[in-house]
């Protein structure tokens, strides 16, 4: 799956996430432009892992602060 795919289904994912409709971009954060809170981030994380079948660790959490950045892990990890 490339990139782009990969975007894509992560945007479908966080549709019912984003709930002010914030326009999505490489650059958006997750804390400060899409508000999410610990809470919504810990369910984000939980249904990409279920959509990808696989793990994000705490520590790769903790290195994801924009979209691009999930996008990227996401990506390498599905390349695996």
């Amino acid at each position: 799956m490339d990139r782009s795919q990969v975007d894509a289904r992560i945007r479908d994912i966080a549709q019912p996430f984003n709930k002010k409709g914030v326009e999505i971009d490489e650059d958006t954060t997750f804390a400060g432009d899409l508000e999410f809170d610990s809470l919504t981030v810990m369910d984000f994380v939980a249904a990409i892992e279920d959509e990808f079948d696989i793990i994000i660790s705490m520590n790769q959490q903790a290195e994801i602060e924009s979209w691009g950045d999930l996008v990227d892990a996401v990506h390498d990890m599905q390349a695996r």
